[in-house]
């Protein structure tokens, strides 16, 4: 199965939340309603160094994609 980079969730149980999943190493899902990230990957000390460079640009990306799909749910 080919999967998206990015899936948009939510869930009855908070409503207020908006999740983005990433489903490309590294995996991880964002609530974009106070930009907690959750991480399904275990890093060591190397892969953090290299994480941190690259976690902004995930976000960006992130938030890129919900703002995208609200757009098309609105035309």
């Amino acid at each position: 199965m080919t999967l998206p980079k990015f899936i948009l969730g939510d869930n009855t149980d908070f409503p207020e939340a908006i999740y983005i999943i990433h489903t490309e190493f590294p995996r991880f899902i964002i609530n974009l309603e106070n930009d907690e990230v959750e991480w399904f990957e275990d890093f060591d000390q190397e892969d953090q160094a290299e994480l941190e460079l690259e976690i902004e640009n995930l976000i960006t990306q992130a938030s890129a994609f919900y703002d995208r799909e609200v757009e098309r749910y609105n035309d």
